[in-house]
């Protein structure tokens, strides 16, 4: 298979239409504006359907619409974008329908900075939105995990019926690397019976909707969609370990930071101190199992940002491992010796 050399956004943009994209809404902003660019010029050329709609906020309900009507449907954008879609995001969730939304992240809060970051985490994993909801949250560390990543979101909206993020950081959307368009595993997807395509007038219409006004059917609802969250999270989770074995202390991260800390371990190997990495590739559902049967003594958390995942390495190894904190913020790519440097700390040196 060959491979080409392209820019993250527009490699994106590119494994969305050979995912099957149909439907793209999006609006400007920096570090993702090649998505939507590349999405207005190839996209009508693969029979879909590009707008630029006049806001973030009516972006995601065209997507609402557009996935309701059973088109493989995207958007993009970047963190305050985003924070503009959380309603809409939530109408998606509520009302099970699959859609795709990739977020290149830019420093914050506010307006903040067009410089990468990570600092999405908790709006990513947490909810932006109202109601008990999830969507599942690739984290990809290249622009082929991307493409391969984006591909398979499509698969798993469709299967699970639900909103699939893809978080990079504003980085991977500007650089470039070699990709090749593999076509992800395939899913036993059903038909969307439940679209609302017409009824052709041999069915009652189909309905959707995420308003729910008695309170026992709405709780069965989220009874059900609990259900499904528990199933995604036993067999949604994506991880890759490094040399975590033997490791007296191990570095946690994702994204453009995971390459940075696989540096550092590397380094840190070379000066005798035994490092891992446990580098996430799904933000939720958390892969839990990445963290059993540990032997570190010490772990470092390594974000771009304040530290909006530390709580979750905490929770992940039940408090028994003590839980360090490198990062930069403000846009800020952090160098691999603030890791081995915090290491060396820990460790006192070499072992």
């Amino acid at each position: 298979m060959m491979k080409v050399l392209m820019k993250g956004n527009e490699a994106i943009a590119k494994a969305a239409i050979e995912a099957g994209c149909t439907f793209f809404a999006g609006y400007p902003i920096t570090p993702q504006n090649e998505i939507p660019e590349y999405m207005s010029r190839e996209l009508p050329k693969a029979g879909g359907v590009f707008i630029q709609s006049e806001s973030e906020i009516s972006a995601i309900n065209m997507i609402y619409g557009a996935a309701g009507a059973g088109a493989r449907a995207m958007t993009s954008s970047s963190s305050p974008g985003i924070a503009l879609k959380q309603e809409g995001i939530t109408y998606i969730a509520g009302a099970e329908l699959p859609a795709v939304i990739v977020n290149m992240m830019r420093g914050g809060p506010g307006l903040g900075s067009i410089q990468p970051s990570q600092a999405d985490y908790h709006m990513s994993t947490k909810g932006g939105g109202n109601g008990d909801y999830r969507h599942i949250v690739y984290a990809p560390a290249s622009i082929q995990e991307a493409v391969d990543m984006v591909q398979e979101a499509f698969d798993a909206a469709d299967y699970y019926r639900m909103p699939v993020l893809v978080v990079a950081d504003g980085m991977i959307g500007q650089m470039m690397e070699p990709v090749e368009f593999r076509k992800p595993e395939p899913r036993k997807l059903e038909e969307k019976t439940w679209a609302t395509v017409g009824t052709g007038g041999k069915r009652k219409p189909n309905i959707v909707n995420s308003l729910y006004l008695d309170s026992n059917v709405l709780e069965q609802h989220n009874i059900r969609l609990a259900a499904k969250y528990k199933e995604i999270e036993e067999n949604e989770a994506r991880y890759e370990n490094y040399l975590v074995e033997d490791a007296d202390i191990v570095v946690v991260a994702y994204g453009t930071t995971s390459r940075i800390a696989r540096n550092a371990v590397n380094q840190l190997r070379k000066e005798g101190v035994k490092a891992g990495l446990i580098r996430l590739k799904t933000l939720w559902p958390y892969p839990l199992k990445a963290f059993e049967n540990l032997k570190a003594s010490n772990m470092i958390c390594a974000e771009m940002s304040m530290g909006q995942m530390v709580d979750d390495v905490k929770l992940a190894v039940e408090c028994k491992i003590p839980v360090h904190f490198v990062g930069r913020a403000g846009g800020i790519v952090p160098d691999p010796m603030q890791i081995v440097n915090k290491a060396k700390e820990l460790t006192g040196g070499t072992k």
